[in-house]
């Protein structure tokens, strides 16, 4: 087992290159079927290693050859016990979480500013949830997930949860305090599970966050595509615990995965862990040091700012400093509109985009040369482009209101009715609705409407920004539970 090995990939590609012929799926034949402007531009080895299931190449879901040496190396990586790939993104890894560490019923403490596939992990595994407040800071126009102290505060409240689910790091890179988390959770016997799907690097160099296997998270999901080099949906998830069952794991990711997995994505993955292990220290290095120069630039413009690691750690947080969350509310437009003037002018996109914000994600393929058409973008957009003033404020109404029913019976209920915003005030939702920004869910499944959350949603309504779930052009109404 040596990290200079990449048994996988290399198994996929010597049978790429020995140019079997094909009677096995995928249709296309070794590239021989592919369209063909599209083949045009890729070239056509890549597709003879896009392979299906044979004992040369092993099984996700029952591996006993190449897959299971990559992940026992991938295991070996990140210093926990399991490591499991996964090709559907870390949000499967979320309903993997809750499904292995929890039995429905089981109550679980999870910040409201969870990933919307939380909630579908939530809805499968029959969990009841209690919602935490997520700190909202108005100065930097972001918000944070749970600190010790909430959940601390929430077990006080609800000893009776089995786990705790925490975010971190969040989209603007920021991250919790894992360390002090997973003690309190320790001392109570609760499962710490951690969606780290923005953090698979941070292991890889001493000035990055602690990361979640190393603050001890009995499970935790990562998107190693995100910011490491696996392709689109390439993702882990790793268990370290005495206190979930791994027979139960194995069992429920072969259920939550295709049985025909892409072995591009699979060869990457074991690829991208042997290029960490060997040369992350130094790739994030340079890496580190080109975020920190564009954040230095930006920080010296009229309009827009960057806010930095010690401005995150005075708010007892910490911050992956390869992110860059641009604010824009100075130059009078919003993010989203920023956004569109860089990818339509400058031809450069960033990950996403909110009132305030820009976020741009740096990754190990970042170079120099990346980072300058950024910054020398918004330095040029901060002199030509000013909009008017704006009173966008971020906030968000109280959040903790009472679970009525559980999701997954709502959800999988059939009596509902639509009733007009304005009387909707005492029903149980039996719909998400997520305002962007700030991405939180504002209703879910279960949840007891009240006056403070109809009046924020008609708030929304009146400036015509629209909700994630409304239905139709306006959100007139809400879907409740219909009388039984």
């Amino acid at each position: 087992m040596r990290h200079d090995r990449a048994p996988l990939f290399e198994t996929v590609l010597n049978h790429a290159k020995n140019r079997v012929v094909s009677f096995h799926t995928p249709g296309h034949k070794n590239g021989r079927g592919i369209d063909r402007r599209l083949r045009q531009f890729t070239g056509r080895n890549l597709y003879y290693m896009d392979v299906t299931v044979f004992p040369e190449v092993d099984s996700l879901h029952d591996p006993v050859g190449p897959i299971k040496k990559a992940q026992q190396l991938m295991a070996m990586a990140y210093g926990v016990e399991h490591s499991f790939f996964l090709v559907n993104g870390s949000s499967v890894a979320n309903m993997i979480m809750l499904m292995s560490a929890c039995r429905p019923g089981d109550s679980v403490i999870i910040s409201r500013n969870a990933h919307k596939s939380t909630m579908a992990g939530v809805i499968l595994s029959g969990v009841w949830p209690i919602w935490i407040q997520p700190k909202v800071d108005q100065n930097l126009d972001i918000l944070f997930d749970s600190s010790p102290e909430q959940i601390e505060e929430a077990l006080r409240l609800f000893p009776e949860a089995k786990a705790v689910f925490v975010t971190s790091p969040t989209y603007n890179g920021v991250t919790a305090d894992l360390v002090k988390i997973k003690e309190i959770c320790r001392a109570r016997g609760k499962i710490l599970l951690v969606d780290e799907a923005h953090g698979p690097h941070l292991k890889f160099h001493k000035d990055l966050p602690v990361s979640a296997v190393e603050a001890g998270a009995d499970m935790c999901g990562q998107s190693t595509h995100k910011i490491l080099s696996a392709l689109s949906q390439g993702s882990v998830v790793h268990l370290q615990s005495d206190l979930i069952d791994v027979t139960r794991v194995r069992k429920v990711v072969s259920l939550l995965q295709t049985t025909s997995p892409n072995y591009l994505i699979l060869s990457s993955l074991d690829a991208a862990r042997r290029q960490a292990v060997l040369e992350g220290e130094r790739i994030l290095e340079r890496v580190i040091r080109y975020a920190e120069n564009a954040r230095k630039r930006i920080n010296q413009m009229k309009n827009v700012n960057s806010f930095s690691r010690n401005d995150i750690l005075a708010r007892g947080y910490d911050l992956d400093v390869t992110k860059l969350t641009v604010n824009v509310t100075r130059t009078g437009l919003s993010g989203h509109e920023i956004e569109d003037i860089l990818a339509e002018k400058y031809k450069v996109q960033v990950d996403a985009a909110d009132l305030f914000n820009l976020i741009a994600i740096m990754g190990i393929g970042s170079d120099k040369s990346d980072v300058d058409r950024l910054v020398d973008a918004l330095a040029d957009i901060d002199h030509k482009y000013k909009g008017g003033a704006q009173n966008w404020v971020l906030q968000i109404p109280e959040l903790t209101t009472e679970m009525v029913m559980n999701p997954r019976d709502v959800f999988l209920m059939q009596k509902s009715k639509r009733v007009p915003l304005s009387k909707a005030v005492g029903q149980i939702s039996a719909q998400t609705l997520t305002p962007y920004p700030p991405g939180i869910p504002v209703l879910i499944p279960g949840e007891r409407i009240t006056k403070e959350i109809v009046n924020y949603l008609a708030d929304l309504s009146d400036k015509d920004i629209r909700v994630v779930g409304q239905e139709g052009d306006a959100l007139r109404t809400i879907k409740v539970v219909a009388a039984r």
